[in-house]
Formats: C-alpha cells, sequence, structure tokens
C-alpha cells in the first residue's frame, strides 16, 4: 500500500466490509464482510454515522497507530461500488489505500485470504467496486464461506445463514484477520499474508 516519503505520516486507510443492509440479512453468509469490519471497528471505539450522500455509514478514526476510515455501504451488494466510490473520493483515499472485505464462495469457511488486486471472482460486490472506482487495484480481505456445491444454489447459499459449526468457523477466520490487521496497517502485506495464511496448527 502506498504511504508517504520516509519518517513523514502514512496515508489514511479506508477499510470498507461489504453486505446487504437490514436486519433480514445481518446472519446471513454474504454479510462476512460487515462481520470483519464491526470486529475491527470495534478496537476503535467510534461508531458509524450515517452519510447519505455517500451511500454508507463511515467513521474517520485512528487505529494501529494509522488514520483510517471505516464505510458500510447503505446499498445493496449488487451496488457496493457506488458508496466504495464516493467514500474514497470524499475522503481522497487511493484505491491502493483500500481494503474490501467480503464473504468468499470458493474459500472454506475457517479460511481468510488477503491479497491485493486481481478480478472479481464472480462476486458482484467487488464487479461493482472495481467498474466503479476503475480500478483493480486495491487490497481485499475474503472470508470463506463455502460453496454449496452447484451454481444454481449459489444464491439461496449466501443469503442464508450458516450452521452453527460453519458460523464458528468463519468466526474464528475473522478473528485471525482481526490479529494480523496490526501488520496491514504498517504496510506490511507480505508479513500480514504470511501470518493469515499460515495453518495454525503449523505455528510452533
Amino acid at each position: 500500500m502506498s504511504d508517504t516519503t520516509p519518517g513523514s505520516r502514512p496515508d489514511p486507510l479506508l477499510i470498507v466490509g461489504l453486505g446487504n443492509p437490514g436486519d433480514k440479512y445481518a446472519e446471513t453468509r454474504h454479510n462476512a464482510g460487515f462481520w470483519f469490519l464491526d470486529r475491527l471497528l470495534a478496537k476503535a471505539a467510534a461508531p458509524l454515522r450515517l452519510q447519505s450522500k455517500l451511500s454508507a455509514e463511515t467513521v474517520k478514526t485512528s487505529l494501529f497507530g494509522r488514520e483510517c476510515i471505516f464505510a458500510r455501504p447503505t446499498t445493496f451488494m449488487n451496488e457496493s461500488g457506488r458508496a466504495v466510490q464516493a467514500v474514497a473520493a470524499y475522503y481522497r483515499v487511493a484505491p491502493a489505500n483500500l481494503l474490501v472485505a467480503y464473504d468468499e464462495l470458493d474459500l472454506p469457511p475457517g479460511t481468510a485470504r488477503l491479497k491485493f488486486g486481481g478480478g472479481h471472482g464472480g462476486h458482484n460486490g467487488i464487479r461493482d467496486t472495481v467498474r466503479c472506482i476503475g480500478s483493480a487495484d486495491f487490497h481485499r480481505l475474503r472470508i470463506g464461506i463455502g460453496h454449496p456445491g452447484v451454481k444454481d444454489a449459489v444464491t439461496p447459499w449466501v443469503l442464508s445463514r450458516p450452521s452453527r459449526a460453519q458460523a464458528d468457523l468463519i468466526d474464528d477466520s475473522i478473528a485471525r484477520a482481526i490479529d494480523v490487521m496490526p501488520t496491514f496497517f504498517e504496510g506490511n502485506l507480505p508479513a500480514a499474508m504470511k501470518a493469515l495464511h499460515t495453518d495454525p496448527s503449523e505455528e510452533k
């Protein structure tokens, strides 16, 4: 992620969690990005505030020694990009200093992965974000929710609640992602990725 010159203050980070608004969707798999955002935001003890003109709830604060903006879109998932673009433009955050957290069908529950850039992988929220900000060069936190096994079952799968066992695994992966955020906030993506992607059973 881009910082200013050595010894100067790093550029602010924009952390966005993707999901669908409303109580109906609060506990569904598609809202894993919201779950991560809420857990991380709790460490900053700064409440979100609705900014209707940005189509998002936001707060500007500091965490782990770095200035950051948290944002939760109030749009539905398929229109997430409108909110991400509006918030990024308002706070003047470049794509390279953006982290978007979202649910990932291609990862099993209990797994989370950091990456920079790449395609949208069929995720409509990421697809719309790339379209609206005009760049795919931003950080992503992919939170595994597993795949139902057949394409036709994907929509009801992401819009339903995980089992208790799966929910516990997703929660564990989010906790591990939170643990590497201080390293990520320092600008050390490789170290954050290594720590997050290492199987806990392999750690000494």
